[in-house]
């Protein structure tokens, strides 16, 4: 499976909601120009995170990519599990006429 480059997101900072409010323009220049995400605290926990839109999408469609990937591999696995333990329809005939299951 390939995993597809998300971009050149920075890592993340952490500021408070204060700070946040605050210095609003910044964080949101710091995310759409910088490419750098702000998890947002309130009362030391992290309760929200600000990055740009674009980066958003892109982290959307990449778990998209990557769960149609699974989906893939679990109905290939499912498949071949089939194909291991199936048995011809004339087989299945014979089986039913002589009462077996």
């Amino acid at each position: 499976m390939y995993i597809r480059y998300i971009g050149c997101m920075n890592e993340p900072v952490t500021a408070p909601m204060s700070e946040v409010r605050r210095h609003l323009a910044d964080t949101i220049d710091r995310a759409r120009h910088d490419h750098t995400p702000t998890f947002i605290t309130q009362r030391g926990r992290t309760t929200a995170v600000l990055l740009d839109a674009d980066d958003y999408r892109r982290l959307l469609e990449a778990e998209r990519v990557a769960e149609d990937a699974w989906l893939n591999r679990l109905a290939d696995e499912a498949e071949e599990e089939g194909r291991e333990g199936s048995v011809s329809l004339e087989e299945m005939a014979r089986d039913l006429a002589r009462g077996e299951e």
